[in-house]
């Protein structure tokens, strides 16, 4: 094909087409079947894309972006015949600047390293997302990331000052900046937040930062009914407490940390609810005995805290591995999981969790998520014999969060595996005419529509 000659010659070696060469890029995290694209494209950096958009554009051909390949809902799979294109190797942090408080970083950057560089200067960024070890900037940008502290510092869309974008047709763009304050005219740079590479391609973004909290604890409290894990956030939060994270695990999602690490939970204890606090270091003990007092009040079966780092790291290193602690728990190589990702106001939390674990039945099922902003995840194992009711689960998760005001996406995007769920939730809202301008708005970005498709819609 000739198009793939004029992308060899932009590219050179780093224009991927061999068969075995590829098959990493066939498919993301998620359970959904790969494609074969045409080639892999890995440009440098933004000139090199411009020319490979351009190329793509010219004849006509579809470009998938991928950053980490962490989504977990197929945003990063490609269509067939497409190009991937790669941000693996565009993976410079240009600038961080302490005083103005942002960081300026190629969209190929991962997360751990941004924060990784920033924690020398005693400054974070703070979006987590549980991938956050291969999770990049573009690809956590592309679908608004939340994460573990979202419940004090919200999602990826408050942490963007401005974005370098690169067009369809190679056409290069800025929106936003350097500054914080900016009123002029439509918000790009919040359009192309959570659009999952189907409006443009980010190349490099301007992201705040903010000073590392001068100490952490955490108090860990167990409970016998669901009940009490929305008690946990709800007395913290009506008494002017916001924690840094606020996580919840249910009695599975604990064995199977069990299995893969020496940690121990109560053996009695349904549910886990543990939430960090950050304070200066001087009032951080005030604080800890205080919350400690509020969350006793709610009758948790045990309950401690801690200030000591380690302990703190370790817990939350295996609460972001919990997904691969309970890959590894799989009974044969067919055997895989969904997982599901919605919101629901936290007041309505425990309602809610009735009735998924009702619904859960014969399938094995793990719930966690994050109790300071209503993320419930599951965790849905299936094999081929139990497909069709795993999926059937995951829309029910859906139509449970429509029924509580939630979302059926907290933060993993619509992808490919949602679509349907998302028309859904439009519906439910009589807002049907959001997609309709949704699907305007492509049009225009993307006249030929080779950005992504298939995806959100």
């Amino acid at each position: 094909m000739k198009y793939l000659e004029e992308l060899k010659k932009v590219l050179g070696d780093y224009l991927i087409t061999d068969p075995v060469a590829k098959l990493p890029y066939y498919r993301d995290a998620s359970y959904l079947k790969g494609n074969e694209p045409s080639a892999v494209a890995i440009p440098e950096n933004t000139e090199q894309l411009q020319e490979v958009m351009r190329i793509c554009f010219e004849n006509d051909v579809q470009i998938t972006a991928r950053g980490g390949g962490t989504s977990l809902t197929g945003s990063s799979i490609p269509s067939e015949n497409s190009i991937v294109l790669s941000f693996a190797r565009m993976n410079r942090i240009i600038e961080i600047n302490t005083v103005d408080r942002y960081a300026y970083a190629e969209a190929g950057v991962r997360l751990d390293d941004l924060n990784s560089a920033l924690s020398k200067l005693n400054f974070m960024y703070p979006p987590d997302p549980g991938s956050s070890i291969a999770a990049t900037v573009g690809g956590s940008l592309s679908t608004n990331a939340g994460g573990l502290r979202a419940v004090q510092y919200g999602t990826t869309k408050e942490w963007v000052l401005g974005l370098e974008l690169v067009l369809s047709d190679g056409t290069l763009i800025h929106t936003g900046g350097r500054v914080l304050k900016r009123s002029e005219g439509y918000d790009l740079t919040a359009l192309i937040i959570g659009s999952e590479g189907t409006l443009a391609l980010i190349t490099k973004a301007f992201l705040k930062i903010t000073p590392k909290p001068e100490r952490i604890g955490r108090i860990i409290a167990y409970y016998n009914e669901v009940a009490g894990i929305s008690s946990a956030i709800s007395v913290l939060k009506s008494n002017g407490v916001t924690p840094l994270t606020a996580e919840f695990m249910d009695r599975v999602a604990m064995n199977s940390i069990q299995k893969t690490s020496t940690f121990r939970f109560p053996e009695e204890a349904r549910y886990m609810v543990m939430i960090d606090l950050s304070s200066t270091r001087e009032s951080l003990d005030r604080v800890m005995r205080e919350s400690y007092e509020l969350l006793r009040s709610t009758g948790p079966t045990s309950i401690s805290m801690t200030t000591d780092e380690n302990e703190i790291l370790l817990l939350s290193k295996m609460r972001k591995g919990l997904y691969s602690s309970e890959l590894s728990e799989r009974k044969s190589s067919d055997e895989m999981i969904i997982t599901g990702d919605i919101a629901v106001p936290s007041s309505r939390l425990p309602a809610a969790m009735k009735e998924l674990e009702k619904a859960r039945g014969s399938l094995n099922i793990s719930f966690f998520g994050h109790i300071g902003d209503g993320n419930i995840h599951a965790n849905i194992f299936f094999d081929t014999s139990s497909f069709e009711r795993a999926q059937e689960y995951l829309r029910l998760m859906g139509e449970i969060a429509v029924k509580y005001d939630g979302s059926v996406s907290a933060e993993h995007g619509i992808g490919l595996e949602k679509k349907e769920l998302f028309v859904e939730e439009l519906r439910a809202r009589g807002s049907l005419r959001a997609l309709d301008i949704m699907k305007g708005i492509k049009k225009i970005m993307d006249p030929k529509g080779i950005l992504n498709g298939g995806k959100i819609f």
